[in-house]
């Protein structure tokens, strides 16, 4: 998921951090090697120092090929958490792009649109195209929402399983009852925009 300024580099940073963090505090063990989270975390801070900026400030983008090689990197770390303690929730690290995507999916589905085109359906993207929102104060909020979610599931839940699954189910179904509610009451004002480029 890209498509606005700083969200793929914030994201990647919300989701690299907790991994390094209970790579080296929890009692997991060492799940991965510290050093290979560590380097994609400079080299993460290094692209948001030239893409964290507003609409048109942008010095580079990570595009199709960079957000896909950032997803293979975390996809990959959380994958080695998981084999390492058995518990699939650990992919609550992953969870407001998850929610997101998802919601995204099932609505276009609602609508009977062809998945493999294009589109500026997610919520970030109605954000900061349709209510005109800063694409930084967008992309913040996503890290911020996901790093709230990842450090209260490290630090705050329990670690058994159940807790952990009662964890997972209830923030998902929060976000997705959230996703539903902004849907409501902001998607008439892309569905004006798509009215606009049919005229």
């Amino acid at each position: 998921m890209d498509g606005i300024n700083g969200i793929t580099a914030g994201y990647a940073l919300a989701v690299l951090l907790p991994l390094l963090l209970v790579d080296r505090q929890l009692n997991v063990g060492k799940f991965i090697e510290p050093s290979y989270l560590v380097v994609a975390l400079i080299g993460v801070l290094v692209f948001c120092f030239f893409n964290f900026r507003p609409k048109g400030k942008a010095k580079c983008f990570a595009g199709d090929v960079g957000s896909i090689g950032i997803a293979f990197i975390m996809l990959f770390a959380i994958g080695l958490l998981i084999a390492r303690t058995g518990d699939v929730t650990w992919l609550v690290f992953l969870l407001v792009y998850g929610v997101d995507g998802c919601c995204t999916i099932v609505h276009r589905i609602m609508l009977h649109e062809n998945l493999g085109q294009a589109h500026r359906k997610h919520a970030y993207q109605l954000m900061a195209n349709e209510l005109g929102m800063s694409h930084v104060t967008v992309s913040l909020l996503y890290m911020a929402l996901q790093l709230v979610i990842s450090l209260g599931f490290t630090y705050l839940c329990p670690a058994t399983v159940l807790a952990h699954w009662v964890y997972l189910v209830c923030a998902g179904a929060v976000q997705v009852g959230a996703y539903v509610v902004f849907m409501k009451r902001y998607y008439h004002l892309h569905e004006e925009y798509l009215a606009t480029l049919k005229k």
